[in-house]
């Protein structure tokens, strides 16, 4: 098995609000991932004192215990109880009632000898290869359907007919794309937040596919770096319009 796994802050001033780790068992059998981008508030009181990288590293590590030790929940039940136990750790500090209380998008896959599950909630990436060779994303389109159609994001955060991320309400989990997979069929998998991801969705340089290469190839540290690259081209976004000239980037390959 090969896991590799990167990510860097898009300002070095700022933390670093992505959170991406892997847990194998001691049996060697299986494994499970966990990937969290932070949503950035804008520069408001967001009723939180601890901020978002503090949030992203608390869910983060909430969801890789659950995910990896306990095989009789489902990942949709671990999102759920990982928002719980993280929203108790400051509601007596914090008003999660806030609406831009942090945050954050999540990626979780596990598996084992006989199935592969996922989880996707809001706009990160986890994406499939067959033996064959085919990559198959798996994504949550929400946010890229409201865009199409024109509409104005931030009053559809967490509400019917919107997009949905992991905040403080354990229910947002019944929201989140989920499926399973046998694990024969997985060649191997990735997973990116939305920062790595530029290099297919703002910067056109190739499809999924042509990315899980790149993955393969250069790890994802080099993907970042093309990412970065990129940015670095345009960075008043004359080209390839966008809400940051640089964004907080991770990004993990998996080789089963």
């Amino acid at each position: 098995m090969r896991i590799e796994l990167a990510t860097t802050p898009g300002d070095p001033q700022r933390p670093n609000e992505d959170y991406v780790s892997v847990a194998l068992p001691a049996s060697g059998l299986g494994g499970a991932l966990a990937l969290l981008d932070g949503v950035t508030p804008p520069p408001a009181d967001d009723g939180c004192v601890h901020g978002v990288p503090w949030f992203t590293a608390r869910l983060g590590g909430a969801l890789l215990e659950l995910s990896g030790s306990r095989r009789d929940m489902t990942l949709a039940d671990c999102l759920s109880l990982a928002i719980e136990r993280t929203a108790d750790k400051h509601r007596s500090t914090c008003d999660l009632s806030h609406k831009l209380t942090p945050q954050a998008t999540v990626v979780l896959a596990r598996w084992d000898e006989a199935w592969l599950e996922y989880l996707v909630l809001s706009d990160s990436a986890l994406l499939l290869e067959a033996p064959d060779g085919t990559v198959t994303p798996v994504l949550d389109d929400r946010i890229d359907r409201l865009r199409a159609a024109g509409r104005t994001l931030a009053p559809l955060r967490n509400a019917e007919d919107g997009f949905f991320t992991a905040a403080a309400d354990p229910q947002v989990a019944a929201r989140a794309v989920t499926g399973e997979v046998p694990t024969d069929r997985i060649r191997a998998l990735a997973a990116l937040t939305d920062g790595a991801g530029r290099w297919v969705e703002v910067f056109g340089e190739g499809d999924w596919s042509r990315c899980f290469t790149v993955l393969r190839t250069e790890g994802p540290q080099g993907l970042i770096d093309r990412v970065r690259a990129a940015e670095r081209a345009d960075p008043a976004g004359a080209r390839f319009p966008r809400g940051k000239a640089h964004d907080d980037a991770a990004a993990l390959f998996a080789e089963l």
